[in-house]
C-alpha cells in the first residue's frame, strides 16, 4: 500500500509504547487513526498530544479478547473515519517469564488470549470489512525477536510470538492477489512500559497469588555485572516513534517481515541454520516427490522471494 494518506488505521494497544509511535508516524503521513486501548487513562494521555497537534486520531477503550466489543469498536471507527485500510494488531503482554516449574496455567492463559486470541480477533473482525470494501488495505500484527528466536525462561512469550509470526505468513499468501499486503513487526529492545501494563490488565481470576509490581527481580548469576534499570538504558533502547517510521515503511514497501534491530541478524542466522543442517542428507524419494510436490505452498511458497533487501532509515 505505497500511498496511506487520507487512509484509516486502526491500532491496538495503541495509546503507549509501540502502538502510539506506529499511531504517531501514521497521523505524520497524513493518516486518520483509531487507538484501541483497555486502559482509559492511557488514551486520556494519548489523547491529549493528538488533541494538542490537532491530529485526526479517534480512542476507544477495547480489550482485544472481547470478541463482541470488538466488533462494536470496528463499527464505531467506521462511522467515524469511514472504511479502514490498516490494521495494526498490536496490544500484547509481556507476562509469564520464569522457569517452566514456576509458571503456572493462569500464566499461559493470559499470555495466549491476549498475545494470540487478540491478535486472531483483530483479524476476524477487520480483514472482512477490508475485503468487502474492495480498496485494499494492510494488515500489521506485533510478534518480536522472541518470534523467531528462542529465549531462555521465555517459553510462554515465545510461544505467543512464533504463533503470530506464523499467522501473518499465512495471512501475507492468502491476501497476495487481493491487493490486502500483510506484514509481522519483528521489534528488538523498544521503550515502553509493557511489564506495567500487562500487569495492570491481567484480570483477577488469572493473577496469581502475591503478584506486586515491580517484581522482585532474582540476583544477576555470579560474576555478572549489576543490572540496570530499563529507563536507564535510553541511549540504546529504540523510540517507539522510530519503531513507528519503519512500522510505515514497510506497509509501503509492502514488507512482509518488519525488522527493527540489525544486532539480531547473527542469531536468526544461527537459528535457519540449524534447521537446514537437520534436514536429512539423503537422496530425495523421486515416487514421494511426485506426491509432494502438489502441494503448493507447503512445498513452497513465493511469498518469501518477494520480499526486498531493506536499506537504512530514510526518514
Amino acid at each position: 500500500m505505497e500511498h496511506v494518506e487520507g487512509k484509516t488505521a486502526f491500532i491496538t494497544g495503541g495509546a503507549s509504547g509501540i502502538g502510539l509511535g506506529i499511531a504517531k508516524a501514521c497521523t505524520k503521513y497524513g493518516m486518520k487513526v483509531v487507538i484501541a486501548d483497555s486502559r482509559q487513562d492511557a488514551l486520556d494521555e494519548a489523547m491529549a498530544y493528538f488533541k494538542e497537534k490537532k491530529q485526526p486520531v479517534h480512542p476507544i477503550k477495547l480489550n482485544v479478547t472481547d470478541r463482541e466489543a470488538y466488533v462494536k469498536a470496528a463499527d464505531e471507527a467506521e462511522k467515524v473515519f469511514g472504511k479502514i485500510h490498516v490494521l495494526v494488531s498490536n496490544a500484547g503482554v509481556g507476562s509469564g517469564g520464569g522457569p517452566i516449574d514456576k509458571l503456572t496455567y493462569k500464566d499461559w492463559d493470559y499470555s495466549m488470549g491476549v498475545n494470540v486470541g487478540g491478535c486472531i480477533n483483530s483479524i476476524m473482525t477487520i480483514v472482512p470489512r477490508i475485503l468487502k470494501h474492495g480498496e485494499g488495505g494492510h494488515i500489521v500484527a506485533t510478534s518480536s525477536t522472541c518470534g523467531l528466536l528462542a529465549a531462555d525462561k521465555f517459553i510462554i512469550y515465545c510461544t505467543t510470538k512464533y504463533a503470530v509470526c506464523a499467522m501473518m505468513e499465512c495471512l501475507a499468501t492468502e491476501l497476495q492477489d487481493k491487493n490486502i499486503g500483510a506484514s509481522v513487526l519483528i521489534p528488538g529492545p523498544t521503550m515502553t512500559n509493557l511489564g506495567k501494563s500487562s500487569f495492570e490488565n491481567r484480570p483477577a481470576h488469572l493473577r496469581n497469588e502475591g503478584e506486586t509490581w515491580p517484581p522482585k527481580m532474582p540476583p544477576p548469576p555470579k560474576g555478572a555485572p549489576p543490572r540496570r534499570p530499563f529507563m536507564d538504558m535510553k541511549d540504546v533502547i529504540m523510540d517507539p516513534i522510530e519503531t513507528g517510521e519503519r512500522v510505515v515503511r514497510g506497509i509501503r514497501n509492502n514488507d512482509l517481515f518488519i525488522h527493527t534491530h540489525p544486532e539480531f541478524k547473527d542469531g536468526y542466522i544461527a537459528r535457519h541454520n540449524a534447521i537446514i543442517r537437520a534436514i536429512p542428507d539423503e537422496p530425495r524419494n523421486e515416487k514421494r516427490w511426485e506426491i509432494v510436490k502438489n502441494f503448493g505452498t507447503i512445498i513452497y511458497n513465493d511469498i518469501y522471494d518477494k520480499q526486498k533487501q531493506v536499506g537504512p532509515p530514510d526518514w
